[in-house]
């Protein structure tokens, strides 16, 4: 009469009824004031009103078991119970649940109004984790439902294992599982869970995604070669992982394409390179450990490069490797061998190494390095030239005897002619100039003359005029 929602009574009266033991003149109270959600695979438990009743429900578990002798069990209990049973429940959870019949009602409300989420989640909760993943296959729900319902619950409680055993007893190919597993390894990156990552990646023998985990075990939070060192099994593993890859994808060539949907796909040509990464950066790795136990080490850098970075970040590895050994020569191979099989610009990184010599006084390295790069056997015909005037920016820094000594190195006149005038040495400017082809010298002097008369140099001047 007054037009109020008559819900709120409805469930208050079915509640009443529940507490009663009246469990199916409940379900008829209930069936008044209780909806199915709108969307099933929503990530709640359903409305507020049906987790009362399964929490109620719960927490009233009477030890009735329904056996054929089962002199305890009203007869309101025993016709509450066949008609549960008469839903399509396709999962029988073995034990607790299936022997009683508050637990059966549970199964009702939660099948007649709860969401799927609710129906894993109260699986889960009675230990019945096969009917929790085999609801979940059943009614196709999204991933969200089973890292929420089924994957977070079993790592928070240590049952990861547990979860695997069935995930490969319900479908040993794990193909049905695919997009689930997927979604759970994206989650655990989003949370950097990466020990749970790296265990659940095995289980999925997904080696190629396993062996990038390794990767950043190996470079994460490392802030020196000693500490790399340390974590050297890490590059170990990685390769194991790579090697296995490649026997599986070798195994599965002969016979019909590889069915492995989900698990990382990388060709035979791809994982080969990596392996040979891996062993370049095990090489590396035991170098500048040694060069760091002996105290050669000079470079403090911030960031810690490695040959898994991009190639500016391998740039700066064969820098080091160059710089940190006792000498040039000892660590030039090794460096060499990054730049020619990332296909790096060596003249670029040997520019680096020579300028970060100048910085630390060392020209005569600087001349050791000249001599590593003629004997490489790669060098084009100015290399050597052309790291010698990358580094003359800093001339003002060196020593006149050792910056005539580099400039001396020089194969090309030209390039002397250059590098005299970078560094303001008008007078062997000329000198060069002078002993070149007639109309290339006039050409050569007249720059010299110029460069004489803006800075001054009025001795350079004249003696440029008169040989003009």
């Amino acid at each position: 009469k007054s037009g109020l929602d008559p819900g709120g009574a409805w469930h208050a009266w079915g509640m009443a009824c529940l507490k009663a033991g009246n469990l199916n003149s409940a379900r008829e109270k209930f069936n008044r004031c209780l909806k199915p959600p709108m969307d099933l695979n929503q990530l709640n438990h359903g409305s507020r009103l049906v987790q009362d009743v399964i929490q109620y429900l719960e927490s009233t578990v009477k030890p009735v078991l329904i056996a054929d002798d089962d002199y305890f069990a009203t007869l309101r209990e025993l016709e509450a119970t066949v008609r549960t049973r008469s839903l399509s429940l396709e999962m029988m959870c073995e034990g607790k649940i299936q022997h009683n019949s508050y637990y059966q009602e549970c199964l009702f409300y939660l099948h007649s109004y709860g969401t799927n989420l609710a129906i894993i989640s109260f699986y889960m909760r009675h230990d019945c984790m096969r009917e929790a993943l085999l609801h979940l296959l059943n009614k196709e729900s999204p991933s969200e439902v089973f890292i929420e319902g089924i994957f977070i619950p079993s790592y928070e409680s240590g049952k990861l294992h547990m979860l695997e055993n069935l995930l490969e007893t319900i479908d040993p190919g794990l193909e049905s599982w695919g997009v689930y597993l997927i979604a759970s390894c994206k989650y655990l990156q989003r949370k950097n869970y990466y020990h749970i990552l790296y265990e659940l990646q095995q289980f999925m023998k997904d080696h190629v995604r396993a062996a990038m985990t390794c990767i950043r075990f190996f470079t994460h939070g490392a802030k020196s070669y000693t500490e790399l060192g340390g974590k050297q099994t890490w590059l170990l593993k990685i390769k194991d992982h790579l090697k296995v890859y490649l026997q599986e994808v070798s195994r599965s060539s002969g016979r019909k394409k590889m069915a492995f949907t989900f698990r990382k796909k990388m060709s035979a040509t791809d994982v080969s390179r990596h392996i040979n990464t891996v062993d370049l950066q095990m090489e590396v790795t035991k170098f500048l450990h040694q060069c760091e136990s002996s105290g050669t080490s000079q470079m403090t850098d911030s960031s810690l490069p490695t040959l898994f970075g991009n190639n500016n970040m391998k740039m700066d590895v064969a820098c080091k490797v160059i710089l940190e050994g006792k000498n040039i020569e000892e660590g030039f191979g090794i460096a060499f061998r990054v730049l020619q099989d990332f296909q790096l610009e060596a003249t670029e990184v040997y520019s680096k190494v020579a300028k970060q010599l100048v910085k630390q006084q060392k020209y005569s390295e600087i001349r050791q390095l000249l001599k590593c790069v003629n004997e490489s056997g790669v060098a084009a015909k100015n290399d050597g030239d052309n790291i010698i005037l990358n580094c003359l920016n800093e001339f003002k820094n060196i020593p006149a005897e050792d910056l005539d000594n580099l400039i001396q190195d020089m194969d090309s006149d030209e390039n002397k002619i250059q590098a005299y005038m970078m560094c303001h040495k008008l007078r062997s400017a000329y000198l060069v100039s002078v002993r070149q082809e007639r109309a290339r010298a006039v050409q050569l002097v007249q720059r010299v003359r110029q460069l004489a008369h803006s800075s001054g140099d009025d001795v350079v001047k004249a003696i440029c005029a008169q040989w003009l």
